[in-house]
């Protein structure tokens, strides 16, 4: 398990739900936080909770669906002269569940592949040359398990989207310290999930960040929190180490 103390970490989605618990996790093992949210108003509160426990924080906000503001945010993050060594992809969107499935519109295609595909695929490509050349990284974008369900057409196609070219890109990687691996955090009650799902969004831990903190120069795996529960972050790097195999199949439709 690798020491993330002193260590950068962008955390996309980071002012609630999953991506708040995963922050404030990195936060109790001493990483320091780039904190996303739609503005960086919405990250005050984690961003508060994460200085207290020693660590430097700085928030950025961005809306996904428009590339521009990806591209502004990654601009102000390189101007804070830090060098991000992990990057959770948590941000997404889940635009609506539409019952009438055959009436679904192109819009609810193009906004979701532009916030759930594009936007953290602009990330990663934005920082993987400069993990390359360090020679470290962690890269970990968050997929759903959602299948058979056309209601959710949009969501669930660009989330198959964002599995694919992940993986695909994650065996260019693998065997080296820059590590690209998916987490799927299961149906968690969050404004994405809804008041319906049955897990609590903190039951998405550990598995959400031990992509973060393996040590094995893997990539191309799935960790489903699920595998995770109950453990602690340690007990979990190992299960993740010893027993989830490289990926080679088709992963949540």
């Amino acid at each position: 398990m690798i020491e993330v103390r002193g260590r950068w970490a962008l955390v996309t989605g980071a002012a609630r739900g999953i991506g708040y618990g995963a922050a404030r996790c990195l936060a109790e093992q001493g990483c320091n936080l780039i904190l996303h949210g739609r503005t960086a108003a919405h990250c005050e509160k984690i961003a508060s909770e994460a200085r207290a426990l020693g660590v430097q924080v700085y928030t950025a906000g961005a809306e996904f669906s428009d590339p521009a503001q990806v591209e502004e945010m990654l601009r102000e993050i390189d101007g804070l002269g830090v060098d991000v060594d992990i990057v959770l992809n948590n941000a997404g969107l889940q635009v609506t569940y539409r019952t009438a499935f055959l009436t679904t519109p192109a819009e609810d295609y193009t906004t979701s592949f532009q916030i759930n595909t594009i936007a953290p695929m602009m990330i990663t490509y934005h920082f993987l040359p400069k993990m390359e050349a360090r020679g470290f990284g962690r890269i970990v974008n968050t997929t759903s398990g959602i299948r058979l369900e056309p209601e959710q057409a949009g969501y669930s196609a660009s989330k198959a989207a964002l599995d694919k070219v992940t993986m695909d890109l994650a065996s260019k990687y693998n065997g080296t310290d820059v590590c690209i691996n998916l987490t799927d955090p299961g149906w968690c009650r969050t404004d994405l999930g809804g008041p319906k799902a049955p897990n609590a969004p903190e039951n998405s831990l550990p598995g959400v960040i031990v992509g973060a903190f393996i040590n094995d120069r893997r990539s191309g795996r799935c960790f489903a929190a699920g595998d995770f529960y109950g453990m602690t972050l340690a007990e979990a790097v190992h299960k993740a180490e010893t027993e989830i195999p490289v990926y080679t199949g088709t992963i949540g439709l």
